[in-house]
């Protein structure tokens, strides 16, 4: 019978001359499992982490286009309320987002971001800046996106450009509405196939803002202001 060490040589054997055949360095399980699922093989990056944690889109997935309104200026409140643009989100609310973005991808487009997490003090500000619940969530009752469970978002071509939605992110009037039909039908047919997907992919639309869509059932997670650190962020467009 061969000892446990013999095994143990054996095993070491095989591993390093399969890494010789496949002309393939030998990793850390943990690259692995990052490289694969980043390649879109793999979902066991997710492995030990709890659905609800903060976690940063980008550490999961290079395949979106960042353009966080709310840390810049170029937004409904005229005013940069995000120190830098990360896009946070809780791990559940990612993981619908990938396979979303997935189906998108396959078909030439990709999804873009103009907000994710929002931390409950920036709730505030910006209820100072517009106290209005027709523009601005309540900081007293909260938004899906002092949730984690919220993204505000488009779809863009091949080329980066954003498809016709009739109305720019953070339009305020009627023509926003998913109901609104007086549209041309090239609009019509690139907010449908934004829904479509994002409701196959577990999110539920927001009526009167076509871009907003929020994870379901994520109402019932706790308001959360957890808050990330700017000291290593650069600007993701």
């Amino acid at each position: 019978m061969k000892s446990p060490r013999c095994f143990f040589l054996l095993g070491i054997l095989f591993v390093t001359l399969h890494a010789c055949r496949t002309g393939e360095t030998a990793i850390s399980k943990k690259e692995v499992l990052k490289n694969n699922y980043l390649k879109g093989t793999s979902m066991a990056l997710y492995a030990g982490i709890n659905d609800s944690t903060f976690v940063k889109l980008k550490d999961f997935s290079t395949d979106f286009v960042w353009d966080m309104k709310y840390a810049t200026a170029d937004n409904f409140l005229k005013a940069q309320v995000y120190e830098c643009d990360e896009c946070f989100l809780r791990l559940k609310t990612v993981k619908n987002l990938i396979e979303a973005n997935a189906e998108f991808l396959e078909k030439g487009y990709r999804i873009k971001l103009f907000d994710c997490y929002r931390p409950l003090d920036i709730q505030k500000k910006m209820w100072e800046l517009v106290p209005n619940p027709d523009f601005v969530a309540d900081p007293k009752k909260g938004s899906i996106h002092n949730r984690g469970g919220a993204v505000d978002i488009t779809l863009v071509d091949a080329e980066g450009k954003e498809l016709d939605m009739g109305t720019s992110f953070d339009f305020f009037g009627s023509e926003a509405s998913h109901h609104f039909q007086d549209l041309p039908r090239k609009v019509r047919k690139n907010r449908a196939y934004l829904k479509k997907v994002m409701l196959k992919h577990h999110f539920k639309a927001f009526d009167s803002e076509w871009w907003h869509y929020n994870l379901q059932d994520s109402y019932q997670d706790k308001l959360a202001n957890f808050k990330w650190s700017c000291a290593h962020s650069t600007h993701l467009r």
